[in-house]
């Protein structure tokens, strides 16, 4: 019995340990000036642990890594509208991370963050649409899948990196 409280305890403080290096990417990333004259387009370096995480727990786990980050980074950035738009594309992102780490493996998972960054921007793009009521806002898109893919790819390939790394 003992041994099973250390084992709950133990992920318990993992968990929080991946929610805090989460946050702290995203409150350093605040700080840095976006290089891209489209708003919005950044590099999502704390989705190194969210993709990171998906890979290594369950995933109500993981949704509640995400779930924390995205509200007390909302809360430390100082712009709680900016959580619908979070909550939407992470949602969605997480959702199809989860059914992606299924078919793809750990070699390859930089594949699933690119897919689950277009999904990130997808569900983005739909809450602006439904929020604004603006449709015109699709045609902004493009831009946002490829500014995604790219940086999917980038924090993909660095999550992978971590958990072939701490795999030894």
């Amino acid at each position: 019995m003992l041994t099973l409280l250390r084992g709950n305890i133990k992920r318990l403080t993992e968990l929080s340990l991946l929610t805090a290096a989460a946050l702290i990417i995203f409150v350093v990333e605040l700080q840095i000036p976006n290089p891209f004259p489209i708003p919005g387009v950044k590099l999502g370096l704390a989705n190194i642990i969210t993709v990171y995480t998906a890979y290594r727990y369950k995933a109500g786990e993981t949704a509640a890594v995400l779930m924390i980050r995205i509200l007390l980074g909302s809360i430390f950035g100082g712009n709680i509208t900016a959580l619908i738009y979070s909550l939407a594309g992470g949602l969605l992102s997480l959702g199809g991370l989860l059914v992606f780490r299924k078919f793809i493996d750990e070699k390859h998972l930089w594949i699933s963050s690119v897919f689950s960054s277009v999904l990130h921007n997808t569900g983005q793009i739909v809450a602006a649409i439904i929020i604004l009521q603006t449709p015109q806002i699709i045609m902004y898109y493009p831009f946002l899948l490829l500014s995604g893919c790219l940086a999917g790819a980038f924090t993909g390939l660095c999550a992978q990196v971590v958990v072939l790394r701490l795999k030894k």
